[in-house]
């Protein structure tokens, strides 16, 4: 038996957030053998990627229980290593999902990505209308600008290494913000379409390219060729 403290759940609220898991492509797995400060109420293993586990902690559906959770964890994982990091909260309503995630923020300061924290909301059985899903949180434009660069350059990468050079998706873009990085992207750049958020990413893009002398310090220009007038542009343009 763990010494670490526990967040406490019901069987009920536990055996529900293992379902939805499941469905969402988490499968149930034993303790992989880390010690995380704040014993979890259990673990899952992402789906076709065995040494991406992580701790789930369902608390109590009150959000006073939820916020204590939140700080414990927060605590416990200050000076933890990145794989240690992980987790998965499970709130009851996407009001307790908002307040979990001011939570985090004033607790952890920084950036979710940071610590790969996602936050699941499950209904409880007099909810039943409502869908479980993954509570999608709000960034400021320039986190997500920071975050689709490394995407886009990500994605740039791999079509070089491909042969017939394949063309840059955009939209895959803003689909691994939403479910990779389960951002919401419309919301955290005040747009209704992605249209609209890519058009917002490329003025960020392109503001935040400028710095007078030194084109080779701006974290948002994509090297296309070593030498030319068009050697660096930003990356939406590319």
């Amino acid at each position: 038996m763990s010494a670490t403290p526990r967040v406490a759940s019901t069987p009920e609220r536990q055996r529900d957030a293992e379902n939805v898991l499941k469905k969402l492509g988490y499968s149930r797995v034993s303790n992989p053998r880390r010690e995380p400060v704040v014993e979890p109420s259990f673990w899952v293993q992402e789906a076709g990627v065995p040494r991406r586990t992580f701790p789930v902690y369902v608390p109590p559906g009150e959000p006073a229980a939820v916020e204590a959770g939140i700080e414990r964890w927060v605590t416990g994982v200050r000076s933890a290593r990145p794989s240690q990091r992980r987790a998965i909260f499970v709130v009851p309503t996407d009001e307790t999902a908002e307040e979990a995630w001011r939570r985090f923020f004033r607790s952890a300061g920084g950036s979710a990505i940071d610590h790969e924290v996602s936050i699941l909301v499950v209904p409880s059985p007099d909810r039943s209308e409502d869908v479980p899903h993954f509570h999608l949180r709000v960034a400021e434009p320039r986190e997500i600008l920071a975050i689709s660069t490394g995407v886009v350059a990500g994605l740039f990468r791999r079509a070089a290494a491909g042969e017939g050079g394949n063309p840059i998706d955009f939209e895959e873009l803003l689909t691994l913000l939403t479910n990779r990085f389960g951002l919401d992207v419309h919301r955290s750049l005040g747009v209704h379409s992605d249209e609209d958020a890519l058009y917002i990413l490329y003025q960020l893009a392109s503001r935040d390219s400028y710095a007078p002398g030194d084109s080779g310090a701006n974290l948002h220009l994509l090297v296309l060729k070593p030498t030319g007038p068009a050697a660096r542009l930003p990356w939406f343009a590319a």
